[in-house]
C-alpha cells in the first residue's frame, strides 16, 4: 500500500489543495486505511518537487478536518473514525454560521441546503 499523489503545480487549485483532496479523498474511500503512516512532510515534499511549507498546509488542514492525525516524533496516520461524517458536520457548521451571520431565516438556509444536495445527488424532493 502506498499514496499515490499527482499535483499538477500550473493547475487552478492551489498545490496544497490538490494534495489535501487527494489524501481526504483515499482515506474515505479507504484506499488508505486507518492507521496508514502518511510520509514526513519533508519526504512527501521532496517526492512531489513541492515547497514543505505546501505539505505542512494541507497537513495542517487534514488534521483539523479529522482526516489525519499526528503522533508526535511517531509520525502522521491517517485517522480512526469517520472523516467524511466530520468534515461535512464541519462544512455544515460553518454554513449554519454563515447563513445567520447573514441573516437567512433558519427555514430559508434548510432549503438552500436541501435544492443543493438533491441537485448534487439527483434525487427529486
Amino acid at each position: 500500500m502506498s499514496l499515490k499523489i499527482a499535483v499538477d503545480p500550473g493547475g487552478s487549485v492551489a498545490p496544497y489543495e490538490q494534495l489535501r483532496e487527494q489524501i481526504a479523498g483515499q482515506a474515505r474511500s479507504g484506499r488508505l486505511p486507518v492507521g496508514f503512516r502518511l510520509p514526513t512532510v519533508r519526504g512527501l515534499a521532496e517526492e512531489l518537487g513541492l515547497a514543505a511549507n505546501t505539505v505542512a498546509k494541507a497537513y495542517k488542514a487534514l488534521e483539523a478536518d479529522g482526516v489525519i492525525e499526528t503522533r508526535g516524533r511517531n509520525g502522521t496516520f491517517v485517522a480512526a473514525g469517520d472523516a467524511a461524517e466530520r468534515e461535512a458536520a464541519g462544512a455544515a457548521q460553518a454554513y449554519a454560521e454563515r447563513a445567520h451571520r447573514l441573516g437567512l431565516p433558519e427555514e430559508r438556509a434548510l432549503a438552500l441546503a436541501a435544492e443543493v444536495l438533491r441537485a448534487r445527488y439527483g434525487s427529486r424532493g
